[in-house]
Formats: structure tokens, sequence, C-alpha cells
């Protein structure tokens, strides 16, 4: 990640913290920090793991729980696990997923025909829409690619 980009998400930590009557502890700074590192939407397990090398005494709930809270401020957002553990990602621009269906990988993508998807008239009547994002599921490179050789054999 960019210099620049990662001081500009710390400001905006430390902004949405102080709005949200969040004090900025050592413990929240490193599991938002290593949010901002993950780029394979960590689970809390996989956060827990991380963060108890900085901080080895810490607890998988204080874990779980910033990281929800960081979800419910708008620091990250929640990536939809389909019964797995919550994944998150701290990319809160507009963009869409794909996730394997093998091996659970989820990949951020950019593609503005989906950004300007119509949401149904049946649905702006019914419900406040806040947001829109396009799911995408299959195999991942590394899978299909084990796939095809598995098939060869």
């Amino acid at each position: 990640m960019k210099t620049e980009k990662k001081s500009e998400k710390m400001n905006t930590f430390k902004k949405l913290c102080r709005m949200h009557g969040l004090r900025i502890t050592p413990q929240r700074t490193i599991i938002y920090k290593e949010l901002i590192r993950a780029k394979n939407h960590p689970s809390v397990e996989m956060l827990y793991k991380k963060v108890r090398k900085s901080f080895p005494n810490i607890s998988f709930d204080t874990v779980y729980r910033t990281a929800i809270s960081f979800a419910e401020i708008g620091l990250v957002r929640v990536v939809e696990g389909w019964g797995d553990p919550k994944r998150f990602d701290s990319n809160i621009s507009p963009h869409h997923h794909f996730r394997c269906i093998k091996c659970n990988k989820i990949v951020d993508f950019n593609y503005v025909p989906f950004d300007e998807l119509a949401v149904p008239e049946q649905l702006r009547r019914r419900f406040v829409i806040t947001r829109k994002r396009v799911i995408l599921e299959g195999l991942c490179e590394q899978c299909r690619n084990r796939k095809d050789k598995e098939g060869r054999k």
C-alpha cells in the first residue's frame, strides 16, 4: 500500500473513532493497521493470529468486537461469508468481489457497468437501498488449474 494512502486511511481511522466516541488505543490501532495491510479479506481468526504477534495477551473477543465496531462506524465492511466466519474489507470505496467456491479466496474488482446497475422499481419502493455490490462466484485461477490437472490424470 502506498504511504500516502496508508496515512490517509490512518487519518480516517482517527477521525471516525473520535466521531463515534471510540478511544484510539494501541490495540485498536494495530488491528486497523492489520486490516489495511491485509489483501485477503481476513476473518477475525486471521486478524487475531497477526495481532497476537504484537499483543500476545490480546483476547480473541477483543479482536472480534473491535472488527465489528469498525464495520459499524464505516471503517471496514463485512464481506459475505456464506456460512463461513465473517471476513473484513478495509477497502470501503465502491467495488465488487469474486469468491472462489473451492478455496474461499475473495478478490476485489472494479467494473463500471456493475456500478451503474439499476435497482428494480419494486425494490426501490419497498426498501432504502444504501449500496450496490456484485458478487461473482466460481473457481480462482489456482483452483481451476488444479481441477484441470486432476482431470488430465
